[in-house]
């Protein structure tokens, strides 16, 4: 068994504690065949949404709200969540079953969200200890091929033509993530002054348009527990339609980062553990996908990291507010730093000048 981390619930805190009479009259009432009483506990993982685990009579389902306290300007968007599971799961996505939505906030005190619990594995370790060298192939590739299987959808057919905006997504993105890290910054940081320099000069030139789950990574998966097979793939909270490429790049950044972020597996000795090289990992992607290639990659990593160190520098301003959701939000704050200087090292690898 490959290690698993953070996929057990903890005891609520009082900061996390829901009205779980008032839950229950109002999923009664919007859930086909929920019945109570019921258990509520809250997921350990996670660093944005609070995720919650109920358990009833009828059945075991999970919650997603926004967090407690203010949130930046379209942050923790839990109803475009529900809005593109239930677009994805009736044409067989790997997507947990969407029960209910609530947008009365007097419910539960934000809006939030109800769907299936799928059971399986929530891997961390990008290694995969405890596999076989063909299980880890076997798991990578599919983790690939079902990102694939998402980007060759059709949205417009699914009814999300507006669920992005039209235009350069990555020219968007750039300027949405320099927003959102301004509305959360506490610090100066060099690096990511140089990068909202550069980046908005270098945007690529955008040439397909797809459904981009923008957070795609081995543990936002829940894989099944006896065969190499995504079961459903979770938290679409910051999910859009745009430049594919941004997913695939998001993920390829496991290849070139040290496994201290759990998915990171470079240094590892591909061959012998089983797991594809990025140029492998790419000729899988290019082959679900039908692309001839995928250009220089040196950019859309500077991004990436850039638009990682901006979440992570929300986690870090709601852990000052005492609003973040998670226990390491503490730790993982304190990445920025590191973070945006690694993405200014892929930067000048793409070009940019000191």
């Amino acid at each position: 068994m490959a290690a698993e981390d953070e996929s057990g619930t903890a005891a609520l805190t009082e900061r996390d504690r829901l009205d779980v009479a008032a839950l229950t009259r109002w999923l009664e009432a919007n859930v086909d065949g929920f019945h109570g009483p019921a258990e509520v506990a809250k997921f350990a993982g996670g660093q944005s949404n609070p995720t919650f685990r109920i358990d009833a009579p009828s059945g075991r389902y999970v919650l997603r709200r926004k967090p407690f306290g203010p949130t930046l300007p379209s942050a923790h968007a839990v109803d475009r969540e529900y809005r593109v599971i239930t677009a994805l799961h009736p044409v067989g996505y790997p997507v947990a079953k969407p029960y209910a939505l609530c947008t009365d906030e007097a419910v539960i005190g934000s809006i939030f969200y109800v769907m299936e619990l799928v059971e399986g594995r929530n891997l961390w370790d990008g290694r995969l200890p405890g596999m076989s060298r063909d299980e880890r192939g076997a798991t990578y590739r599919a983790m690939i091929e079902t990102l694939g299987r998402l980007h060759q959808l059709d949205y417009q057919a699914l009814g999300l033509a507006d669920f992005g905006r039209p235009g350069n997504f990555f020219a968007r993105q750039v300027d949405r993530w320099i927003r959102q890290y301004r509305g959360a910054q506490t610090d100066d940081v060099a690096e990511m002054e140089k990068l909202i320099d550069w980046l908005p000069r270098t945007v690529p030139e955008q040439t397909r348009s797809s459904i981009v789950h923008g957070d795609y990574r081995l543990d936002n998966l829940m894989l099944d527990a006896s065969q190499p097979r995504v079961k459903a793939v979770l938290d679409w909270e910051l999910s859009t339609t745009g430049d594919p490429l941004s997913d695939f790049a998001y993920l390829a950044m496991n290849w070139v980062t040290e496994s201290v972020n759990r998915a990171g597996i470079a240094g590892v000795d591909f061959a012998a553990e089983g797991i594809p090289t990025l140029d492998e990992a790419a000729a899988i992607y290019c082959a679900a996908t039908d692309r001839q290639g995928i250009p220089n990659l040196d950019w859309y990593f500077a991004y990436s990291l850039f638009r990682l160190a901006g979440i992570v520098q929300g986690i870090k301003k709601r852990f000052l507010d005492g609003t973040a959701s998670s226990t390491q939000a503490e730790e993982m704050g304190s990445r920025v730093p590191q973070l945006s200087a690694a993405a200014w090292e892929f930067a000048k690898r793409a070009g940019a000048k000191e």
